[in-house]
């Protein structure tokens, strides 16, 4: 099961090269990034390469189809925000 994060996007600066790890459980308390918190979930971190330096948009909800990129699905599910 699935702990949404956020009800949109993260906006993340990304720099070209690097390898990130999107957190795609959303139990990670540096969202949007994986911290391991994961162990015993189903759900794995999202390994993405950017190709250029720039601000992404990063799935917060959970439920993108474009991992790690928000593709809107947020519209469609309640996400539930953090404390």
């Amino acid at each position: 099961m699935m702990n949404a994060c956020l009800k949109g996007p993260y906006r993340t600066s990304v720099v070209a090269g690097q390898v990130y790890r999107w957190c795609s459980c959303g139990l990670s308390d540096k969202q949007p990034f994986c911290d391991e918190a994961h162990r015993g979930a189903r759900a794995l971190p999202v390994l993405h390469r950017a190709s250029q330096t720039m601000v992404v948009a990063m799935c917060g909800c959970k439920h993108t189809k474009t991992p790690p990129y928000c593709d809107g699905a947020h519209i469609y599910f309640d996400a539930v925000n953090k404390p």
